[in-house]
């Protein structure tokens, strides 16, 4: 038997330009990034772990510097009863830049080469680890498995790839098909940050710590053991969750009743998660949310507001003001059909407003 943990996709100094979130929490999220990582470094020595595989993208190429990896190499050479397996991704890529050749890592740690698929033999384990780095930042074609027959009949054979399943992708498109008929015992996949386990023997461990509000639900790493039959599960690690919430506002609601409804939201953890809250519905004319966030911040760690509601609209006074025009029409028809249907007075809510606004353009 074997044990081991399968984790990819830190994105370790990544600097976070691209998110809505502010200055302060994008470096307080940076060094999160490495804490995650060290958190699973000291678990697979804790619990004894035979490897650690790494799937791509351990860290950002373009931001990371020499100093940034000879702290990765410290943490690893910190494992030293652990088989540490590196496959590169496309933004870590293994080219003759690369900062993974500027260090000397520990005889604990593997990195594969860029030339093709290579095995790494490990005889006290009864094992061998197949994989592959990237050498640049797109692969639109995948060849890698072409002539590829794996041998070692008698060790357990695992392949550590990070590439794009079930897409014509310029990340190294992989046919699930074509893995799940490889004679892998499994298959460390890395690139999406969405956990998915396909089979016991073939699953993407996701990112560690998601990295914006693109990447909501749970995040961690799968731990597993191969033997007869393999036993893989994921292990929830992250230190926050992105959560994006829809608020249902109606008519009848003040300022102060949808601050308490948000301040009731149960979903996560207000004092660690990003919170990205969407009002919807009808609200009333005269209600400013403008403060909304000011009022909120002492209960979330970090909070956002999309406004998508509509005005509560004066129908008889606007069906009067426009009774000679198209809007006025619509009013008396939507009328008509019946207000009290929540549907049809969604859809009249929605139709005015876009005609009030075309009408002042």
């Amino acid at each position: 038997m074997i044990n081991f943990v399968h984790t990819g996709d830190l994105h370790l100094g990544l600097q976070f330009r691209q998110v809505s979130f502010d200055k302060k929490r994008a470096k307080e999220r940076r060094r999160e990034l490495w804490t995650s990582f060290q958190r699973i470094v000291d678990y697979c020595v804790e619990k004894k772990k035979d490897f650690l595989f790494i799937a791509g993208d351990l860290f950002e190429h373009k931001y990371f510097t020499l100093g940034d990896i000879k702290r990765v190499r410290d943490i690893l050479a910190g494992a030293a009863e652990v088989n540490v397996v590196i496959a590169a991704g496309n933004h870590d890529y293994l080219n003759e830049n690369s900062l993974y050749n500027q260090v000397d890592w520990t005889c604990n740690v593997h990195i594969f080469g860029s030339t093709g698929l290579e095995k790494k033999v490990y005889d006290d384990l009864n094992t061998v680890v197949y994989g592959y780095s990237w050498n640049r930042m797109e692969i639109g074609e995948n060849s890698l498995f072409d002539d590829f027959r794996p041998v070692d009949v008698d060790y357990k054979k695992i392949l550590l790839i990070h590439g794009d399943v079930g897409y014509k992708s310029n990340y190294l498109p992989l046919d699930l098909n074509m893995l799940k008929s490889m004679d892998m015992d499994y298959i460390a996949l890395g690139h999406i940050h969405k956990p998915e386990i396909f089979t016991e023997k073939i699953a993407y461990c996701g990112c560690p710590e998601p990295l914006n509000f693109g990447e909501t639900g749970d995040r961690g790493f799968i731990e597993g053991t191969i033997e007869d039959d393999n036993k893989i599960e994921f292990k929830f690690c992250s230190r926050r969750r992105f959560i994006d919430i829809n608020i249902k506002i109606n008519p009848d609601m003040g300022y102060l009743d949808i601050v308490n409804k948000i301040k009731n939201i149960e979903e996560g953890n207000k004092a660690k998660d990003f919170y990205r809250i969407r009002l919807q519905g009808l609200i009333q004319n005269d209600l400013v949310l403008d403060d909304i966030i000011e009022d909120l911040k002492e209960e979330f760690y970090y909070i956002e507001l999309v406004n998508n509601t509509s005005p509560d609209y004066d129908l008889d006074s606007l069906e009067k003001d426009y009774e000679e025009n198209i809007i006025g029409q619509f009013i008396k028809e939507m009328k008509e059909k019946g207000l009290e249907r929540p549907q049809v007075k969604e859809a009249l809510y929605y139709g005015l407003e876009a005609l009030l606004k075309g009408r002042d353009n």
